[in-house]
Parts: structure tokens; sequence; C-alpha cells
């Protein structure tokens, strides 16, 4: 049996810097019940499921909505397994089960900005186009090209040749948002990887993204997410 489309949360019990992160309570719910009920209202999944070691966070993600055909492996449960190890290893679950995949996307559990109609959008660009990827990407609000460094206590560029560079004449940069990812999954089973060089962006505001890695970070989405839904009101 082939299906279009399959979302994969990836969200094991383990974290060092927020203990358990991926069902912790923000503005009232377990945070990854933002991801599953996007990736659902959005319509384009014929599965949405979680990749998970930990029990608590399957009970979790089950009464949401999602699915949790299977639990993650040992192997790929640690601090070393890469999103792509825990991709390809629930694709050739299943597979093993007679299930297969044409497209996939890959949504992190505490990916609160995540909205069902970003998620339609961007899974119509990515089919469009016949990429092997697609990836959101935010802007940087300086260029890069001017950035700084420590070096033995004192204060070096990066790029010494761009010290008297307008900032209006450098191109922009972009850096991947750590929300969701698009991708084929044979492109995927070939390559391994989740960036080729047939990947495309899709940009989003500063606004819409925000890193949750300490929680300096849990604060500031907090106060993000209040801001974005007062302004929807």
């Amino acid at each position: 049996m082939v299906d279009n489309c399959i979302a994969i949360i990836t969200a094991r019990g383990g974290s060092k810097r927020i203990p358990g992160k991926n069902a912790r309570n923000f503005l009232g719910q377990p945070i990854i019940n933002y991801p599953v009920y996007a990736a659902l209202q959005a319509r384009c999944f014929d599965d949405v499921m979680v990749s998970t070691d930990d029990s608590s966070i399957k009970k979790i993600a089950e009464d949401a909505g999602a699915t949790v055909p299977f639990m993650r492996s040992d192997n790929n449960s640690n601090d070393e397994a890469t999103t792509t190890d825990v991709l390809l290893e629930v694709i050739e679950n299943y597979k093993s089960a007679g299930k297969t995949f044409t497209y996939g996307c890959c949504i992190y559990p505490t990916a609160v900005f995540v909205t069902a109609e970003k998620l339609r959008a961007a899974y119509q660009k990515f089919i469009d186009s016949g990429a092997d990827s697609l990836v959101p990407v935010v802007r940087y609000g300086f260029p890069i090209q001017r950035s700084m460094k420590i070096q033995e206590g004192l204060l070096r560029m990066n790029w010494p040749e761009h010290l008297s560079t307008r900032s209006q004449d450098l191109p922009p940069a972009y850096h991947d948002c750590g929300q969701f990812y698009f991708f084929k999954v044979a492109s995927l089973i070939e390559k391994r990887a989740l960036f080729t060089d047939f990947t495309i962006p899709f940009e989003i505001s500063e606004m819409d993204a925000q890193d949750i890695d300490v929680e300096e970070d849990w604060k500031v989405a907090e106060l993000k997410y209040q801001m974005l839904q007062s302004k929807k009101s």
C-alpha cells in the first residue's frame, strides 16, 4: 500500500538542557500538542505519527490524535542519533508492515509556531517544485558577513574584507529555523540527508520561529506565541 505523505513528529523522552521538554506544559497544554494539531488540521497527511521512546509522550500524542504504531529503538533514542536516522527507522518500520509513502514531513515536537496554513503552503510549494526537500528558513537580521569573533580576548572580524562594506550591498543570509522538513522518501533513502543539491527554501518571519534549547528560549517562545495570538484576536 502506497500513501502520499506522512508527518513524522520526532519526540524522544530524554532532554538534558530542558528535562522532559517534549511533554512539558506550554501555555496550558503539552508542547507536543501544538505540532500534532497543526499537522492534523493541515489535511495534507495520510498519517500523523509520533516517533518516541517514552510511554508518557506516547499517551499524550495519542490523546491529541496522533498515532504511535511502534516505539523508537534504543539505538535512535540517544544523543548521537540524527534526525535522518530516526526518519529512516520510521520509514523502514512502516515498510515492514507493508506501508510505504511517497513524501514525508519531519516536524519537531517543540515547533509551537507551526500552523496548518504554513504546512499546507509549504507542502504545495514542495510538490510543485519537484525538489528533494523543502526547509523553512529565517533571514538573519544583520549581515553575517560583518559578524565578529573574540580571539585571545580581542575582537576580530570573521570577514575583514567587509569591515567597511555597506549592509545594503551584502546579500542576505538565512538559517534553518528548526521547525519542519518536507522530503521525498526515495531521496532520503538514497542520499540519507534532508539537505541535498535540490533543496528549496520556505521563508518565514523571525516572529514565527524560536529555537527552544534552554529555559530562556522557552520564556521567549511563550512571549512570542502570546503576542501572535493577541494579534489574531
